[in-house]
């Protein structure tokens, strides 16, 4: 395994992480696979105090105690579940960050978080305030460093110019290039790493069948798999070669991956040390489909 700084930070992190959203309930199973990407080499853990109610962290928690000074935990925080359980509002006000958060560190087993992420975001959201919220956790001991987790770009616009973030956390695929439109561009600029989500587009790029996604047709996704298997060739499978695809960005820290299986993990992983893509392999896929277009939140 291969491991990138995260933007300005100190945290080198693997350049494959873990996204535990994926991940079941709180499993015997799941434990082990959680032990199991740590034999890998990976060391990010993603997850958030919004899935599963908080039992995701308690996963996260318990599968990672006896490793905590080897790994780097990042959990997201702001979306505020209501109390009859029956869905969440968003609630980014600094009362409710610093409440939550000592939430989070009992059911994460730990005295400090590794990243904190704002859950989301938007242009009409009190910004300082947040950035406050953040700093002063910072201050407090309780965080080693804040983000974001965000595909808007006047939201990420913004938290560059006004804070100290060290990451973003966007979706990023061979399917969804829009943050290659000027998003990467700005943050690679400012040094503050992406943690890529949706690496796979939901599978499409790692074996399942074709079908329309996001504004491509099936007809297009077809012919970016066409161009997939053909760089892939013997040296990776298509899901590999993926991944190298964004990791090819000089932004990109990491690509958080969600696995529910031990079969999935190895798939990833099937060779030791996974080929990067040459620059003409990379062009070629490129041209194999039209970049999207972000055409809200400019």
């Amino acid at each position: 395994m291969k491991y990138r700084r995260l933007g300005k930070s100190k945290l080198n992190v693997s350049e494959i992480s873990l996204g535990g959203m994926s991940l079941k309930e709180n499993t015997i199973t799941s434990v082990k696979l959680i032990h199991k990407v740590i034999d890998y080499g990976i060391n990010l853990f993603d997850t958030a105090d919004l899935y599963e109610k908080g039992q995701n962290e308690l996963l996260i928690g318990q599968a990672l105690k006896d490793h905590r000074k080897d790994v780097i935990i990042a959990t997201k925080v702001g979306n505020q579940w209501r109390k009859d359980g029956n869905g969440w509002d968003w609630n980014p006000r600094k009362t409710y960050v610093l409440k939550a958060v000592d939430e989070s560190l009992t059911r994460l087993q730990t005295d400090y978080i590794d990243l904190y992420q704002l859950h989301g975001g938007t242009i009409d959201d009190p910004i300082d305030e947040i950035i406050d919220a953040f700093e002063t956790l910072q201050k407090q001991g309780k965080i080693r460093y804040y983000g974001i987790s965000s595909i808007r770009p006047n939201v990420i616009q913004e938290y560059v110019k006004r804070s100290s973030i060290v990451s973003v956390m966007m979706q990023y695929s061979l399917l969804d290039r829009r943050p290659e439109e000027e998003s990467l561009g700005l943050l690679e600029k400012n040094n503050i790493g992406v943690l890529a989500r949706g690496t796979l587009a939901k599978g499409l790029l790692a074996g399942k069948p074709a079908i329309d996604y996001l504004g491509y047709s099936v007809t297009e996704v077809k012919n970016t798999i066409k161009v997939l298997k053909e760089v892939s060739g013997k040296e990776r499978n298509i899901g590999q070669t993926a991944i190298q695809y964004i990791l090819k960005n000089g932004a990109l820290s990491s690509a958080v991956i969600g696995v529910r299986t031990s079969k999935q993990l190895d798939e990833c992983f099937e060779k030791t040390s996974i080929a990067e893509l040459f620059d003409e392999d990379y062009l070629m896929l490129k041209k194999s489909n039209i970049p999207l277009r972000y055409t809200n939140h400019r």
